[in-house]
């Protein structure tokens, strides 16, 4: 694989799903495909999503995320053995977080054999580009967010735990199989402190030989934001997590907060967003490579990778790739500008 070039452009994990992947998710929800249609769906959609990033120039890529059906970890809880969901208590109405599924453990927490499915994912993104790419996983506060402990756990942080050894055999099955670059995502919960964040990512991680991203945003379902947008509360507790980079969401609001970098970061790598992938305006590459000199007066460009917000989940596919185009536009405008190619 190429080597990375200063300020690589890199995705967080979701691609915009084509409009065929939804008709067919709703085809094999009312028993009109089976699984090896929607499979071969599944393998369709990796391969638009792969070919879009390829085509944009982006330098880190991943599958897209494709085969997680209903948002970011939902399509996981219902292989998860041990939980059983709850009513559901508001159904009308503008959508809101209150209108997502929520569990309760009434048992152990395990996965099916194979785990949760994201090698497959990994092994056919490897199979399928010769960029450089990366894995991609829910973190342990992002799995127990929506699990009431019941009585088989003491409390939320104890359900979070027992998923960081979920997820750090996950992961360690992902180095197995090639996968030398993880991140892990959490939103910014507010009711958990930096350094708790830290030490659950330093669980999930232990023994996991591969560079290690940590993706902190405030969430983004349908494109809304679920907690206070303000990195400071976690800072600089969350630096104690033994991670590779961090991966900021800065672009969506406005650049706000970079001085906590300039304060913190300390020759960390960062990640920095530099697409808003809530807002509907372009990002051309002159508005990308305008925040982009920002972030390097907080951050030398060595240190530096520049990436959405968050991920395109819940984008539409042709505003997902007008962004990523983007992205790499205006980060080759800063590279020319600093290295004269």
């Amino acid at each position: 694989m190429q080597a990375l070039p200063l300020i690589p452009t890199a995705v967080i994990g979701s691609h915009g799903k084509p409009g065929w992947w939804f008709a067919a998710v709703k085809a094999f929800e009312a028993g009109e495909f089976g699984p090896a249609d929607l499979e071969e769906m599944f393998d369709d959609a990796a391969d638009a999503a792969i070919r879009d990033m390829e085509g944009a120039g982006l330098d880190v890529i991943t599958d897209g995320e494709v085969r997680r059906l209903d948002g970011y970890v939902d399509s996981y809880y219902a292989i998860i053995k041990g939980i059983q969901p709850l009513a559901v208590r508001r159904k009308a109405g503008p959508w809101g977080y209150d209108q997502q599924t929520r569990y309760e453990a009434v048992g152990r927490i395990e996965t099916p054999p194979g785990g949760l499915g994201i090698v497959k994912e990994f092994e056919y993104l490897q199979a399928h580009t010769t960029r450089r790419s990366k894995a991609t996983c829910a973190g342990p506060l992002t799995f127990g967010s929506r699990i009431h402990p019941g009585h088989t756990y003491k409390g939320v942080v104890d359900v979070a735990e027992r998923f960081a050894e979920v997820i750090n055999a996950e992961l360690k099955a992902l180095v197995a199989a090639g996968a030398d670059w993880i991140q892990l995502d959490e939103p910014a919960r507010g009711n958990v402190s930096g350094e708790e964040m830290a030490r659950l990512f330093n669980l999930a991680t232990e023994g996991v030989k591969a560079r290690l991203g940590f993706h902190i945003c405030f969430g983004n379902r349908f494109g809304r934001s679920r907690f206070l947008r303000s990195y400071e509360p976690y800072f600089p507790g969350v630096l104690k997590a033994r991670a590779d980079q961090f991966v900021l969401e800065f672009a969506g609001r406005e650049l706000a907060e970079l001085d906590l970098w300039k304060k913190y970061g300390d020759g960390r790598e960062l990640g920095a967003g530099v697409v808003d992938v809530k807002g509907f305006n372009p990002d051309t590459g002159e508005d990308v490579a305008r925040r982009i000199r920002r972030v390097l007066e907080v951050c030398p460009a060595p240190k530096l990778t520049v990436n959405p917000d968050c991920g395109f989940g819940w984008s539409p596919r042709y505003m997902c790739n007008q962004k990523i185009r983007g992205l790499v536009a205006g980060a080759a405008i800063v590279r020319r500008e600093l290295t004269g190619r």
